[in-house]
């Protein structure tokens, strides 16, 4: 397998990534709930506005979407995922304002239909071609479009993962992550974001920081249950679930033993977190 093929398998969003997502969606949802919350407090959407979500996952954004822009406006959640576009479909029929579509930003086609506001909550950061998809989704969106987007800031911010990492490295050999290659940092350089982005037609880009607390595995997590949720789920897990079961075990009771100095009681496994919060225009 090549170098190419690794990053594909690693963030394969369409089968496995996005079935493992599914597999623990509300512990997903429940662990970014804050900071999509801030993202649609900055959003502001109105009623009436014709929006597209972006990396939908199970569709607690477009429906969130759907309630700020009422019966009068419309939203289509897009996902690469099936089994998630499948889930989000379910939960949300009967709403009329919410449609959904599985693609790909970077081949989405939404025909004659056109968005006055584009949304994405950490799910811009996989593309293989960034530049050809955020031109690809600016030829969905009316002119002077408003987009929003919640993206990782760096991983020296992001505690979250960096404690985890650091657990792993304790028991295996992790390559450097490479810089704006597709992945949950892809974007932590803005002055990348910005180029990618006014490459793609987009102008005037805004950040505002966002930091604060996220429960590993959703709020009121044991650590044993942040743990399991981890190695099941998260790119940590694929690492360690290559390695001999000794090392898995050793790595798992470590990772417990962290989580269990970061947990609260009544709120979870509880670390440290940084977004950049970004709107641009088309």
């Amino acid at each position: 397998m090549g170098e190419t093929d690794e990053k594909q398998a690693k963030y394969d969003w369409a089968g496995e990534q996005g079935e493992r997502w599914l597999s623990q969606v509300d512990r997903f949802e429940a662990m970014l709930a804050p900071i999509g919350a801030a993202l649609l407090e900055r959003a502001a959407f109105a009623p009436g506005d014709a929006v597209l979500d972006l990396g939908c996952g199970g569709g607690a954004s477009t429906r969130a979407i759907a309630d700020a822009i009422g019966p009068e406006g419309r939203v289509l959640g897009v996902d690469i995922s099936p089994g998630l576009i499948n889930h989000a479909s379910a939960i949300s029929a009967g709403k009329g304002n919410i449609a959904y579509t599985c693609a790909d930003g970077a081949s989405l086609d939404a025909g004659s239909e056109r968005f006055e506001r584009l949304h994405s909550r950490f799910g811009s950061m996989f593309f293989d071609d960034p530049h050809c998809a955020f031109a690809n989704l600016h030829s969905q969106l009316d002119n002077s479009a408003r987009i929003d987007l919640a993206v990782w800031a760096n991983p020296r911010d992001n505690p979250w993962m960096m404690e985890m990492m650091g657990v792993v490295r304790n028991h295996v050999e992790v390559p450097p992550a490479e810089p704006r290659a597709p992945g949950p940092f892809a974007f932590e350089d803005l002055d990348y974001l910005q180029e990618v982005l006014n490459a793609g037609g987009f102008k005037d880009m805004q950040v505002d920081p966002y930091e604060g607390a996220q429960a590993i595995g959703g709020p009121a997590a044991s650590p044993e249950e942040a743990t399991r949720f981890v190695l099941s789920s998260l790119g940590v897990g694929q690492i360690l679930a290559e390695q001999a079961q000794d090392i898995r075990d050793a790595a798992a009771r470590d990772l417990t033993a962290k989580f269990e100095e970061h947990h609260k009681a009544g709120e979870g496994v509880m670390l440290g977190c940084k977004a950049w919060l970004v709107t641009a225009r088309a």
